[in-house]
């Protein structure tokens, strides 16, 4: 199981990290929301353990920004900030869990296994179109019941694909869902590239068609 700690705290960061590594799980820290937002960008974890009060940033402004991009991991919000409505606030924009500091670290535990435990239960959810299956719980992808190695933004992208099979969609609205706020919409045509590179692997049957000027449909 991989986890990973957005806490900004180096020796608070360090004990975590030594500690969830010695209870058998692949752990990866950070320090600041753009670290996070590049690592969350390139590799999938099945717990994010999230501070708030980060150097660049608002933990929560991250986490909604997480929402809305549709990443669906589990986070666990780790804060001083212990009030009511510190929690109900966090817990509204998305967070799965919270834990104010100070905390045991046996707590944290206990709280790390309850939420893999929930995703685990989750009823498995399965798209497929031709030859392409997409495991949303599992968050992978087979081409030809061969695996296919996609990053989570690659991943995020098919999906929107795959939940709409035969539909044009412009170019601004994936963008929007994948990088919320970002107007360059150049870096889709990077991103599809390379789901091209890694899904079409017969020239005569594209699974991609581009619509000049529009965007693009899953055909």
């Amino acid at each position: 199981m991989k986890i990973l700690i957005v806490e900004d705290q180096q020796r608070l960061g360090e004990f975590l990290a030594q500690g969830l590594s010695e209870h058998a799980y692949t752990v990866s820290r950070v320090g600041t929301c753009q670290e996070a937002r590049d690592e969350l960008a390139e590799n999938n974890y099945d717990v994010i353990i999230l501070d708030l009060s980060l150097p660049d940033g608002d933990g929560l402004h991250l986490l909604a920004e997480w929402r809305r991009a549709g990443f669906n991991e589990p986070v666990l919000i780790l804060s001083a900030r212990d009030t009511v409505q510190d929690r109900i606030k966090g817990l509204d924009l998305g967070a799965d869990d919270y834990l104010p500091k100070p905390f045991s670290f046996d707590e944290l535990l206990a709280h790390v296994r309850s939420l893999l435990r929930r995703q685990s239960s989750v009823k498995q959810t399965v798209i497929t179109h031709r030859c392409v299956r997409l495991d949303l719980l599992g968050h992978t992808v087979k081409l030809k019941e061969q695996n296919v190695d996609l990053t989570s933004r690659e991943f995020a992208l098919l999906e929107i694909f795959m939940q709409n099979a035969g539909r044009t969609l412009t170019r601004s609205y994936i963008s929007e869902r994948i990088w919320p706020g970002l107007t360059d919409t150049n870096l889709l045509d990077v991103y599809m590239s390379r789901l091209r590179t890694k899904l079409e692997t017969d020239p005569g049957e594209p699974m991609f068609k581009t619509l000049r000027g529009i965007g693009y449909q899953l055909v």
